[in-house]
């Protein structure tokens, strides 16, 4: 018989572990904190590493309506606009089985939850409005209090709730996220409001001193999805990580710029804030899983968005999840939750660290400054594409 998988947290790594687990045969409860299911934020990029395993799901058509598929990714020197590098994009389904795609987050979520509640029936389930208060794990199972005083009991819990995870502050008790120094000013514009000059069908990111600018297409490229990240102090509270932001802050931050980069800028109606927190690379397995209890997505492994796979680790891991699973129910045997969950722990750790700390990388690369970021140019338009392809992330393992 397979486990009864509790998840706390609804975001993407929360549902999309429900879908993995749900599929692997088990009884799956989610719950998530807020009163409906929702997701904020701007867009996500989604590597052929996640696409794979989306399209292995049978998402293929529900993907299809919702993403944008950019030609190529453009690095450019925000001072001057020059072209320091592009990679295609057009031959990916040929060399990693799956296309790049761009999606707005809530349209991912959205995908994700219409997925689950198509296929909820006796086996799963998914609640709003219960925040998880605390867990007890024993030898044979584990128990779930919420603030509101409701207690339910599983074979095994997943921590999928998020950067300030409580499931995490329980198991690990190693203290808050750290501040990284970076806000990210995030806005999403129709093309058709921009002028011609300023609509992309690619994704293309500005590098300059302390700051660089990302822009790509969603929903099919009637939107385009813009993020600027500068260096500077985290709002005092820095939980609140959605704040409204001062257009005239980051137009100043770009006085150095290049004149269309300045102009997609200003072109902006409004932003929205958010500091950048994160934590060190994960240092070992027992850090993603102890004995009934497991961490999955930003809980696990939060990182700064430089290689754009937050989501897709998180998709990742549900998906190992839920694989192993399944491959336990084919067995016909009884589940052994925590060797399970160690497994699972083992098979993952070491790739979310490296993709971690290969985040924190580029974004003191992009970030360069002087003699560095003449240096950092001049690699770029050596080796091109070389550099910017990532064949050991986006290559099947």
């Amino acid at each position: 018989m397979l486990p009864e998988v509790l998840i706390a947290g609804g975001g993407i790594g929360g549902l999309a572990a429900a879908l993995a687990c749900h599929r692997a045969g088990c009884v799956v409860r989610l719950y998530e904190r807020t009163p409906v299911f929702s997701e904020v934020g701007a867009g996500i990029q989604l590597g052929p590493n996640v696409v794979r395993v989306l399209h292995a799901w049978g998402l293929q058509a529900d993907l299809a309506a919702v993403v944008a598929q950019p030609d190529r990714v453009v690095a450019r020197r925000a001072a001057d606009g020059a072209v320091l590098a592009s990679l295609p994009l057009a031959d990916f389904p040929q060399r990693y089985g799956a296309p790049y795609f761009t999606i707005h987050r809530a349209d991912l979520h959205e995908l994700l939850l219409d997925v689950l509640r198509r296929e909820q029936v006796d086996g799963l389930w998914l609640h709003t409005g219960r925040a998880l208060d605390a867990y007890e794990a024993s030898v044979e199972a584990v128990r779930v209090r919420f603030e509101d005083g409701l207690e339910v009991e599983g074979d095994l819990l997943i921590g999928a709730d998020g950067l300030w995870s409580r499931v995490r502050a329980q198991l690990l008790g190693d203290g808050a996220p750290r501040v990284t120094g970076h806000l990210a000013y995030r806005a999403l514009v129709r093309q058709s409001d921009l002028p011609a000059a300023l609509r992309s069908a690619c994704v293309t990111v500005w590098l300059g001193p302390g700051l660089h600018v990302v822009q790509y297409p969603v929903r099919g490229g009637d939107d385009l999805n813009v993020v600027a990240i500068v260096e500077g102090p985290a709002p005092a509270n820095p939980a609140q990580w959605d704040h409204a932001a001062n257009a005239a802050d980051l137009q100043a931050s770009m006085a150095g710029a290049c004149a269309p980069l300045r102009e997609l800028v200003a072109a902006v109606p409004s932003w929205r804030l958010w500091a950048l927190n994160d934590r060190p690379p994960v240092q070992a397995a027992a850090q993603m899983a102890q004995g009934r209890v497991a961490l999955l997505g930003d809980a696990a492994h939060p990182m700064r968005p430089y290689l754009a796979q937050g989501a897709g680790m998180a998709i990742e891991d549900a998906d190992e999840l839920g694989r192993l699973l399944g491959q336990a129910g084919e067995l016909g045997t009884l589940v052994d939750i925590p060797v399970l969950l160690q497994r699972y722990a083992l098979n993952r750790w070491q790739r979310n660290a490296r993709v971690q700390a290969g985040a924190a990388r580029n974004g003191r690369i992009y970030h360069l400054s002087g003699p560095a970021a003449w240096a950092r140019d001049a690699g770029l338009r050596l080796l091109g594409a070389r550099l910017m392809d990532q064949a050991w992330l986006y290559g099947r393992a």
